[in-house]
């Protein structure tokens, strides 16, 4: 099956959305187990997208990625937790971060899941397009967890070092982490500027033949 760019586009962002309020109600609900009720507190752990929308990572990004003609990823607004709440703040920090990507790769699974299933019923507009949004979930997922698995604060791969970090180490993590998201910008936008399209090569070496184990859609 075969989409429009704009169907595509379309059919993308609806499957991103939900992706991602996941991705964070993981977050906020593993913190909770962990000792920190600050995200439950603040309404967070509900399914319902105006809890968790952000203008720019809900909407406009991924609607300028998907025009530009890369992966169409995106975020919603980050759970809020507070780490000297969590019993042992380290480790529990490592968890938090992550079971967001743990939480996609298990979208992706069920996409795959669904597309093998559609793969075997028979031929029919309504089939066609459950198993193109079936190959959605599992693309659209595992974009979102290779690219949160990037060790650049405040993605959640940047969590695996906290628990080896010393007390100074840790502060000095903490003031890169504010200036994070300058350096998230910076890895989108200029390196496809200069010709060298990092992003796209990651994706390419990491979500492609995943993708392809999971869907079997080679």
């Amino acid at each position: 099956m075969q989409l429009p760019d704009w169907a595509f586009s379309v059919a993308a962002f609806v499957v991103l959305i939900p992706s991602v309020i996941f991705h964070e109600v993981a977050h906020g609900y593993a913190a909770f187990r962990l000792g920190d009720p600050t995200a439950k507190r603040a309404g967070r752990l509900s399914l319902n997208p105006l809890k968790h929308v952000d203008p720019f990572g809900t909407i406009l990004l991924p609607a300028l990625m998907s025009l530009g003609g890369g992966p169409v990823f995106g975020y919603a607004k980050p759970v809020p937790f507070n780490p000297h709440n969590l019993r042992d703040p380290r480790k529990g920090e490592l968890i938090i971060g992550l079971v967001g990507p743990l939480t996609n790769f298990a979208l992706a699974a069920v996409g795959g899941v669904i597309v093998r299933a559609v793969s075997y019923a028979p031929a029919g507009a309504v089939f066609d397009v459950v198993w193109y949004l079936g190959f959605l979930l599992a693309y659209v997922n595992l974009v979102l967890m290779f690219f949160n698995l990037l060790p650049i604060p405040p993605l959640d791969g940047s969590s695996v070092i906290v628990p080896f970090l010393s007390d100074e180490g840790l502060r000095t993590f903490r003031r890169i982490e504010r200036q994070g998201f300058i350096l998230l910008l910076a890895l989108l936008w200029i390196p496809p500027m200069l010709g060298f399209d990092v992003l796209s090569w990651y994706f390419e070496s990491t979500v492609m033949p995943l993708l392809g184990l999971l869907t079997g859609v080679s």
